[in-house]
This record gives structure tokens, C-alpha cells and sequence, in this order.
């Protein structure tokens, strides 16, 4: 499973009773709500409509809200009052006004996601605040018997709150206090912030003052990410325990990675609201079962009505063993509205009947045939799962690729003394910048001024986790950026100008120049989504050239393989370095004509080879597209005979995008035909050239003897099949690509054998281990070049060096030294050299 099974629980909970109570608090509302929505509704007045929606809605959320809108609602009232006695309102302007009075329910007509907040209030607040001047009264004397039954209802709301016994708060008191959760962090959503107040002040005063973070539609993103962070620290750590949301500020929250509970405190009339909620902890990456707990009021008409859909959802779930039906719920009640079942469900009559037709409404067959709809458009889900195993693998070669921290230590290590700095503290841990020549810093002083005064000095190559004042130095991070630019900036001429470099294992001179190729997708005009040029690929490409004149494409790691040379270049080599300007230009046609146009030319067949798909999604995406309209088409011209005015010109826009479908579809599939005609290099770019000579060092024909290498690798693979590993081969760039590694790994075995615990020898889930083989006639020292102690320094416990020592004798001895980056002392020379007695004192 790509995601853990969700459970769905409904807890239903008792209103208090007596005279001052909860039951009494419905009663009196409901009664109010009756009257003035009846009278609404007669009237066509749409905005005193959503205002009974919106005591019917925080009556559902807790007291503390629906009382917070009696009191707006009580100052909406006086105000009209005062201007109407004033003479600054007459009667007919006042019928007037709320004829023109057009609010629009945001929770009903947009997602959480499409909200957008206003003045510091979430949308649906703003339009609440509106619907508040709403009202059906006809004449002074209406105004004052309403304003005289709010007060009355906001005395005893007042009264009610003033009990402390909120009966759904003892509700999730008894969720937080549950065995079975007491230690599990929990997500609770509300659609008012009022009501999310409520329930922080509460959790405060049962002692978890500082454990409950909080986000709300008045907090900027800074705010909501700060309180993110707080949530999925640790409680061990000051983390807290409880995270309250509303649904719109809870937009692009991710909380899968510390929670896997969540309480739904009120339930929205909109279903895709509730479909949101779900996913903010069930999804990708998501390791836990989910438990969704929903708080109903069981015996009031509205919740009544929200327990039969919920139960109704869990019960289809149960049966066809899927959360699908989760995942549908908005699609599924596409132009049926939940607000006209809950408004009907004033009445016990209205109650019955949203039931019933809810009941109608969800059956198993129409989750069925929407999952068989969603598999013509999408594909078969198996599809994925069957590429686990895969995607598994894949995702252990790229950790096997990576680049950190290995090659960005010596990076950072090698560059530092270049622009006059001293790295003063511990590169395997938490170290700082220092100068080591006058106004070095100067250059990065308007980067480092931008991180905190107490990280300024606190710079590390590990990612180190929110909670640490430390700054994790990396590609795309500002510091890292600059200290690379710079560097650029000062050594790109010398570059170009090259150098001199020695292999050790080479026998003749040859040249090594260092490329960049561009491919793009051309522009045209004539298709919007082609306007602009847009790189396709950019790739960094070696060409290793020798004095015979044959050129090869060679991997840009080679580079790593290399030590610096002598100060000028040996008499020996003179002449073939003398005309590196003519073959530098046979590398640039070699690089244009062998690498750029059949680089080129994959990417076309590869745009080719999709085209058929792309379009079927096209044709598929304006298919759902229309469909989606009709929908929308519907529910707005409802709005739209009900007298609202932003409807009919919405209704407008709708029927325009329906016109136009067929044409938008046309031109999106003719530029997806024109894109790979489009495609070509663009330009190819020297960026280093290297005169590589071989070494005159015995010592590096000794390290460097191909026959003793062979003996070397010989004895690893028979000893790690006697261990029941399986060995591999990746030591030249062609075993490595064909193992889904790059050209030069840095190590020259990779191993692995069925993990521990897995079902099978077929198993595809695997330890692995890359070994790193080095092989003497007798004994003596081992060099790493940069490139292997840079991967060592990587894969740390999975990277082994292992060394043959007397494989000129009939028994070759083998010495296994795991993690040598941190067992090893090296000393540096190009790459790194380690004494015999270091491998012998740490081998196993």
C-alpha cells in the first residue's frame, strides 16, 4: 500500500439539560432560525438566508461561537436601528438594501484551499461579518422585536458559556485522555476561529499551556510555518502535543510526518472541506494507520443528519474494503448541495428527509463506478504498485550518487584558503568561517548578515533538524551559492587557460576538456505555450583526447581522479601541448556533432514516443473539464434564479469557457505536435582544459599494477559469496551505468544480499554495501583518490575498504576496514594516502 488504512470513528455526545443549558440553548436558536429562515426564504433575501446558515452552523460548532454571533449580530442590529430612527435610513431604503444584499457563502462555494484572507480575517469570516446586516424585517418596529429575541438568545448563550460544561469539549477531553491516544499528537479542525479560541483556552486550563500550537486565516505564512515546526518537534524536544486548524488556514499544511489523529470538532457543510482535512496527514509518507474522529451532537436534527452521512461513508468503506470513498467525497456530491439538507433539517419533517435522501444519494455502486472512471482516465493504480520495488531501488542508486556531504567538504575545504578563509571548528560537524587574509569576509558579509547573529558562526555540512541554530551549507543555499560564485568568479579564466594534472594509471599524454552542452526547446509564437525558448537539458560533459588525435567522451568525475602536476609542462609533451588550440576545436566539433545532436535527437524521440499518452491526457483532462462545468452550470444557475446577481454573470463566464473547450483542445494538442520539430543544441561551451601526463612515481606503478588489481578484486567477489553477498562489478564506466550508478562511483564493487527480515532470496529490498578494493604485489601503502574518499565520506557505515595484501604469492590476505573515513587517518596527496600499520590497526 502506497498509503496506511484510515479509520473513521463518530462519537456522538449528549447536550446538557435544564432550564439554563445547552438543549434549551438549541431550542431557542432553532425556534429563531425557523422563523427568520422561512421568512428568507419567502422574501428571496439571500443574505439574511446565510446569516440563519451561520447560527445554524456555529450552533453546531460550540457555544462560545454561536454567542460571539450574537453578539455580531446584535451590533449589526443596533446600528440599522439607530440610523433608521436617525432618519438616515428610511423604510423603503431599507427594503431597498436588502433587496440589493448579496453575500456569498464561501464555505459552501469554495474550497479551504481557495480562500484568501482579508484585513487579518479568513474569507468566510469576512463574509459572515457580511451576512450579519441581513435581515427580513419589513419596518422599525420588526427590527426591535428581532433585536429583542437576540438579546435574549445572547443572554442565555451567555449564560450557558458561563457554565463551563461544554459537552462536545468533555468529548474530546475524553479522546485526549484515552489510553489508546494519551501519547499521540493530535490534529483538530473547526471552521471558526472563534471556536478554535475556545478550545486553546481550554486545553490551557487543563495544563497544556504551551503544548497546543494553533493555525488561523489571520496568521501570515511565516506564522503558520513557525507553528508547523512547534507541531512536528517532538513533545521530548517542547514540541507540542495538540495542533487546533481552522480549514482555511490549514492550506498546504503537511502533518504527516508527526501526526496520524485527527479530531474533526465541527463538520463542514462542504464535503471537499472535509475530504481536505483528511489529507493533510493522510498521504504520501504518511507510516501510521489514520483515525479520523468526528463529534456529533446525536440527538439534534442537523447532526443527525451529518451522523447519517458519515456513518453512511464508513459503512461503504467497511464494505468494498477501500478508502476510496474518502477520497470522493466532494466529487461525489457535485452540484447537490449538504447546506439545503442541513437548512431543511430545522424542521424534524426536513431532518427525515435529508436522511432519506442521503441514504439514496451513497450507494457502494456509484463508488465503484467512479474508481472505474477514474482507472479509463488515470491508468491502473497496480501500475505504481508494481513499480515499487523499482522506484525503491532507484531511490538507493541516487543516495549512492549524491553529493553530500563528501564532495561539498572537499569543496568547501579547497576553497576556503583560495579566498583567503580559515575554517576554524570541525567540517564533520559544526565549524565557522575565519580570515585568514585582511577583508576576506568582506565579500560575504551581506549573505552572513541575513542569517541570525547566533548562526552567523555555526555553519555545517549535515542537514541538522529545525531545532539547531545551525546553518546547513549546500547547492541552492545563499551562502554555499556565494562561496561558489566567487569562486568561479576568480579561477574560471585559469580554467580556460588549463593546466597541467597527472594520472597515475595513464601511459601516454592526453588532453581532458571539461564542456557544457545546451538543449532547448525553441520558441513559437504561434502557440501561447510556446512563446519562449526553454531549456530542455543542460549537461556538463569530459572529452579525453590523446596524441594520436582520437577523441572519446569521458565522465567529468575523471577529474577527481587526478592529481596536480609539476609547475610547467615536461619537455616530453611539448609538442602535442603546442597545438591544443587546434585539437581543443576538433574536441568542440567532436562535442557538437557526437554528444549535442544525439542528445538532441533523444529528447525528440523520447517527446515522440509520449505524444499518443499526452494526448489522451489532454483529451481526458478537457473531458473532466466540461463535465466539471456542467456541474457548475447547475448550481450556479440555481444562485442565479434566486435573484443573485454575481451569479448570472457568472453563469456567463461558465457558458463562455463551455464554447470555447473544443478549440483550446485543438491548439493544445497541435503544440504538443510542434514541440520536438522545436528541439536542437543550442551551444556548446568550453569551461576547462587539463594536459594530463603519466606519473613517474614507482611507487604509483606499484598502487596502479592492472594484474594485481585483477587478483585483488578476485578474492573480495569469492569472499563476499562465501558471506552470501552477491558481488557486482562497477569499476569502469560501463559496469557502473549499467547498474544504475554514475561513471564513476568511487568504489569498485557494489554488494548486496536480501535484507533482514525480507519474505525471499527474490526479495528486491536489499542491504547493500560499496566496497572500495586495493590490491599489493606485497604490502605496503593504500591511496584513495579524491573521488573515493569523497563517497566514503558519504556512505560513512555502508562504504568498506578492503585491501589484498601478498597477491603475488599464492595467499593474498584480505583486511576489511568499514567506514575508513572515520576509522583511517589519511595523509592528503591528491587524494589521500593511508600507512599499512592505520588499515592493519582498525581491519576486521
Amino acid at each position: 500500500r502506497i498509503f496506511p488504512r484510515r479509520a473513521s470513528d463518530t462519537l456522538s455526545y449528549e447536550l446538557s439539560q435544564g432550564e439554563v443549558s445547552e438543549q434549551a440553548l438549541y431550542d431557542c436558536t432553532t425556534d429563531y432560525m425557523r422563523e427568520y429562515y422561512n421568512r428568507a426564504r419567502i422574501l428571496n433575501r439571500s443574505a439574511a438566508r446565510l446569516a440563519m446558515g451561520v447560527f445554524q452552523r456555529r450552533l453546531a460548532s460550540s457555544t462560545y461561537a454561536l454567542m460571539r454571533s450574537f453578539e455580531r449580530r446584535l451590533m449589526k442590529l443596533d446600528g440599522i436601528i439607530e440610523d433608521v430612527r436617525a432618519g438616515r435610513l428610511t423604510t423603503e431604503q431599507l427594503l431597498s438594501l436588502q433587496d440589493r444584499l448579496r453575500v456569498r457563502d464561501i464555505e459552501e462555494d469554495k474550497t479551504a484551499d481557495e480562500e484568501q484572507a482579508e484585513d487579518g480575517l479568513e474569507e468566510n469570516e469576512a463574509a459572515e461579518l457580511a451576512a450579519m446586516a441581513g435581515v427580513v424585517a419589513r419596518n422599525l418596529g420588526d427590527l426591535e422585536v428581532e433585536r429583542n429575541q437576540v438579546r435574549d438568545l445572547l443572554d442565555l448563550a451567555r449564560k450557558v458559556y458561563d457554565l463551563g460544561e461544554d459537552s462536545k469539549f468533555q468529548k474530546l477531553r475524553e479522546v485526549i485522555r484515552d489510553p489508546r491516544w494519551r501519547d499521540d499528537k493530535i490534529l483538530v479542525f473547526t471552521e471558526h476561529r472563534d471556536t478554535l479560541n475556545f478550545i486553546v483556552r481550554s486545553l490551557d486550563a487543563m495544563g497544556f499551556a504551551g503544548k497546543v500550537a494553533q493555525i488561523h486565516g489571520a496568521m501570515d505564512y511565516r506564522e503558520r510555518q513557525e507553528q508547523v515546526d512547534f507541531f512536528d518537534r517532538s513533545t521530548a524536544e517542547g514540541g507540542a502535543a495538540y495542533m487546533i486548524c481552522t480549514d482555511a488556514a490549514a492550506e498546504g499544511i503537511n502533518l504527516q510526518r508527526s501526526c496520524w489523529m485527527m479530531v474533526n470538532y465541527d463538520i463542514p457543510w462542504n464535503p471537499a472541506r472535509l475530504e481536505q482535512r483528511m489529507g493533510r496527514i493522510h498521504r504520501y509518507k504518511q507510516t501510521h494507520e489514520v483515525r479520523i474522529i468526528n463529534l456529533v451532537a446525536g440527538r439534534t436534527r442537523e447532526d443527525r443528519v451529518l451522523k447519517t452521512l458519515l456513518d453512511k461513508l464508513e459503512k461503504i468503506r467497511k464494505e468494498l474494503k477501500s478508502d476510496k470513498v474518502f477520497d470522493v467525497i466532494g466529487r461525489l456530491f457535485e452540484g447537490v448541495s449538504i447546506r439545503d439538507y442541513l437548512e431543511r433539517s430545522i424542521t424534524d419533517e426536513g431532518a427525515r428527509a435529508s436522511e432519506i435522501e442521503i441514504e439514496g444519494k451513497l450507494t457502494p455502486e456509484q463508488i465503484k463506478a467512479f474508481e472505474e472512471w477514474e482507472r479509463k482516465l488515470y491508468g491502473e493504480g497496480g501500475e505504481v504498485i508494481a513499480r515499487l520495488d523499482e522506484q525503491r531501488a532507484m531511490v538507493s542508486r541516487e543516495q549512492l550518487r549524491c553529493l553530500l556531504p563528501g564532495y561539498l567538504r572537499s569543496f568547501i575545504e579547497k576553497a576556503a584558503p583560495l579566498l583567503g578563509l580559515r575554517i576554524e571548528g570541525d567540517l564533520d560537524g559544526v565549524f565557522s568561517f575565519a580570515e585568514a587574509r585582511p577583508r576576506a569576509l568582506d565579500l560575504f558579509w551581506s549573505v552572513l548578515e541575513e542569517y541570525p547573529p547566533e548562526s552567523r558562526n555555526r555553519f555545517t555540512l549535515h542537514n541538522p533538524g529545525d531545532s539547531s541554530t545551525a546553518v546547513f551549507l549546500h547547492p541552492g543555499e545563499v551562502l554555499f551559492e556565494a562561496i561558489r560564485e566567487a569562486v568561479v568568479l576568480r579561477f574560471s579564466s585559469d580554467a580556460l587557460r588549463g593546466a597541467v594534472f597527472i594520472d597515475p594509471t595513464a601511459t601516454n599524454p592526453y588532453l581532458f576538456h571539461l564542456a557544457l552542452i545546451e538543449i532547448v526547446r525553441k520558441s513559437d509564437e504561434s502557440f501561447d505555450a510556446l512563446r519562449s525558448d526553454e531549456p530542455i537539458e543542460y549537461r556538463l560533459a569530459g572529452l579525453r583526447q590523446d596524441d594520436s588525435g582520437r577523441i572519446e567522451e569521458c565522465p567529468i568525475e575523471h577529474l577527481l581522479l587526478l592529481r596536480g602536476g609539476p609547475g610547467g609542462i615536461p619537455l616530453a609533451v611539448r609538442p602535442f601541448a603546442m597545438n591544443a588550440q587546434t585539437t581543443s576545436a576538433l574536441a568542440a566539433d567532436f562535442a557538437r556533432d557526437q554528444i549535442a545532436r544525439p542528445l538532441a535527437g533523444r529528447h525528440r524521440a523520447e517527446i515522440l514516443a509520449s505524444l499518443p499518452e499526452r494526448e489522451r491526457y489532454i483529451e481526458a483532462g478537457y473531458r473532466y473539464e466540461e463535465d466539471s462545468l456542467l456541474a457548475q452550470r447547475v448550481m450556479v444557475a440555481n444562485r442565479a434564479r434566486e435573484g443573485d446577481a454575481k451569479a448570472a454573470i457568472e453563469l456567463d463566464r461558465i457558458r463562455a469557457r463551455q464554447r470555447s473547450l473544443e478549440d483550446l483542445k485543438d491548439r493544445a494538442i497541435a503544440a504538443l505536435r510542434r514541440e520536438p520539430e522545436l528541439i536542437e543544441p543550442r551551444g556548446m561551451t568550453f569551461l576547462a582544459h587539463a594536459l594530463v601526463v603519466p606519473s613517474a612515481d614507482p611507487e604509483d606503478k606499484k598502487r596502479h599494477d592492472d594484474e594485481i588489481e585483477k587478483v585483488a578484486v578476485r578474492v573480495v567477489a569469492e569472499y563476499e559469496r562465501s558471506q552470501g553477498w552477491t558481488p557486482r562489478d562497477v569499476s569502469t564506466p560501463a559496469l557502473a551505468r549499467a547498474a544504475g550508478l554514475g561513471d564513476n562511483p568511487g568504489y569498485d564493487i557494489l554488494s548486496n544480499r536480501p535484507a533482514f527480515g525480507a519474505p525471499s532470496a527474490k526479495s528486491t529490498v536489499f542491504e547493500e554495501r560499496a566496497i572500495e578494493v586495493k590490491g599489493r604485489a606485497g604490502i605496503g601503502d593504500i591511496e584513495l583518490t579524491e573521488n573515493e574518499w569523497s563517497r566514503a565520506c558519504n556512505e560513512r557505515d555502508r562504504y568498506w575498504l578492503y585491501v589484498v595484501y601478498d597477491c603475488g604469492s599464492p595467499a593474498p590476505r584480505l583486511l576489511r576496514v568499514q567506514d575508513p573515513f572515520r576509522k583511517l587517518i589519511a595523509t592528503a596527496k591528491g587524494g589521500v594516502i593511508i600507512d599499512e600499520d592505520e588499515i592493519h590497526r582498525v581491519a576486521e
